[in-house]
């Protein structure tokens, strides 16, 4: 194979960030190559700057021998690069084929451009209805909206960015099979993912950065996933032990739990049963938009229901606020790390006082303790490792994968009873993840009841006692971890959503 994109030397740095620093790789036709790193490793200013969205300070890049210095995406596009990013840019009031429009610089008539999405989707595995509604579409279906807009540009290069983090098994395996397709038309497929079973599987070579440095190249099928992990740290990472589950007793309770949603394309909670006893760690499966929103807001109060709904250690609270609840020792970490987790404006000592108030006694009279609530703030940095200048610092400026090492330390460190978080390693790279997954387990061990709300089964399956899986604002009966396949899960999670499809139709 001979090479399609030649990186040499790219420089970038922002005040007081070295992103990338001297680096060089090479992408071939026909080949599938993953960018593995933790994050603030540099990987995401790296493809930014292929797909003409960062401009480097130094070095170059060659496309067929060509130098290609892309202005914007216009100009990357216009060259041949695709990029599928992990956040989509979908308007959910608007068609499938209205949101591909929108992407299109020259657009065809509408008649023709829904025949051409058709058949560019039905060519790939990846089948569309361009007059669907994108609001009514599952994460799946809308990551293939994603895709299909790129393949209407014949691409050369694709990039994907964390393509997997949302998707069922059954559409992981679809996704492959395009991918494959793909690489065997000569496409050359760059692909960031921190499922490193994964890239083992799917990616013919590998690329390693640290501090936006290369630091190595492999094949990944002749590595472990835990030999990745330890090349992009650059140090050993400690195995989870397997941990012996006994039950204690009943801490929460959800009955007939039943709630609306305010999201016009949100999904409402339909009769769900639970138990939570203590020293479990129940997790719960499911495709993003399936009713994990709506029930984490049911269980942290900020959604209140019929009081006998949600029982905590005996007290019906259903109409209890999330500060009554909190003070009981429910206590929550929502997906949404900057907004709803976090206010990204604030430091992390406020951010700390903002859940910690009354259970860290950080504030006498109606004043903030100043000292108190630094002292706290600063054994969460210290206890989960939180790479950060000072307590001083807002909680914009931290990288993904630490932010959420200070959110879910926060609540830690509160000594929870019962502890729910929703996606709590989603984009962190694997060090983070560990120190996450290992601190939950250990929560878990010291007798508090812990519910983990994930679309990763592979973290599901690391951490949790029980499974129980989501699906259109139902919630399946618990099964013991190891009692369920994989595929038998994923058919759990994307049943009722293929029903509604056929009803659809």
């Amino acid at each position: 194979m001979s090479d399609l994109l030649d990186i040499r030397g790219l420089t970038k740095a922002y005040p007081g960030v070295q992103a990338n620093s001297a680096v060089s790789f090479s992408l071939k036709r026909g080949e599938i190559h993953a960018l593995l790193g933790e994050n603030g490793a540099g990987k995401s200013t790296l493809v930014k700057t292929i797909y003409g969205l960062v401009k480097p300070d130094m070095g170059q890049m060659f496309i067929d021998g060509n130098l290609f210095e892309p202005s914007n995406p216009q100009s990357a596009r216009a060259a041949g690069v695709a990029m599928v990013f992990q956040h989509f840019s979908l308007f959910d009031a608007l068609t499938v084929a209205e949101n591909i429009t929108l992407g299109m610089t020259d657009p065809p008539p509408r008649r023709d451009l829904a025949q051409r999405i058709r058949d560019v989707a039905n060519a790939y595995g990846l089948p569309l209805d361009p007059e669907r509604r994108v609001g009514t579409l599952s994460v799946g279906e809308r990551q293939r909206v994603e895709i299909v807009r790129c393949l209407l540009q014949s691409p050369r290069i694709l990039i994907m960015d964390e393509p997997t983090s949302v998707l069922t098994p059954q559409e992981v395996a679809t996704l492959f099979r395009t991918l494959r397709q793909l690489r065997s038309e000569g496409v050359g497929i760059l692909y960031i993912s921190h499922k490193l079973e994964e890239i083992r599987s799917l990616c013919d070579t590998a690329t390693i950065l640290r501090n936006g440095r290369k630091v190595g190249e492999c094949t990944p099928a002749e590595k472990t996933a835990h030999q990745l992990a330890e090349m992009m740290i650059g140090m050993e990472l400690d195995r989870p032990l397997p941990r012996l589950f006994t039950p204690g007793d009943t801490l929460l309770t959800l009955r007939d739990l039943s709630v609306p949603t305010a999201d016009p394309f949100g999904t409402p909670l339909r009769g769900i049963n639970l138990q939570l006893r203590a020293g479990e760690v129940l997790g719960i499966a499911g495709v993003a938009g399936n009713g994990q929103d709506e029930l984490m807001l049911a269980i942290s109060g900020e959604t209140t229901a019929q009081r006998s709904s949600v029982v905590f250690e005996g007290h019906q609270i259903g109409h209890y606020s999330p500060a009554q609840r909190r003070m009981m020792g429910l206590l929550t970490a929502p997906e949404e790390r900057l907004g709803h987790a976090a206010a990204g404006t604030m430091s992390l000592a406020d951010n700390a006082f903002l859940t910690g108030r009354k259970r860290q006694r950080l504030d006498w009279n109606g004043f903030i303790k100043p000292k108190s609530t630094a002292n706290f703030a600063r054994a969460i940095i210290k206890r989960f490792d939180v790479r950060t200048p000072s307590v001083s610092t807002d909680a914009r400026a931290l990288s993904g994968g630490n932010l959420q090492k200070f959110v879910i330390g926060r609540e830690i460190l509160q000594r929870p009873r019962v502890l729910v978080v929703n996606q709590p390693t989603w984009g962190v790279d694997a060090h983070a993840a560990a120190t996450i997954r290992t601190a939950l387990r250990d929560l878990a061990a010291s007798g508090t009841g812990v519910i983990v709300i994930s679309q990763d089964l592979d973290e599901l399956r690391e951490i949790s006692d029980t499974i129980s899986v989501i699906a259109l604002g139902t919630l399946t009966d618990p099964a013991r971890n190891g009692s369920l396949t994989n595929e038998e899960i994923g058919l759990l999670m994307g049943g009722p959503r293929t029903e509604a499809e056929h009803a659809h139709a």
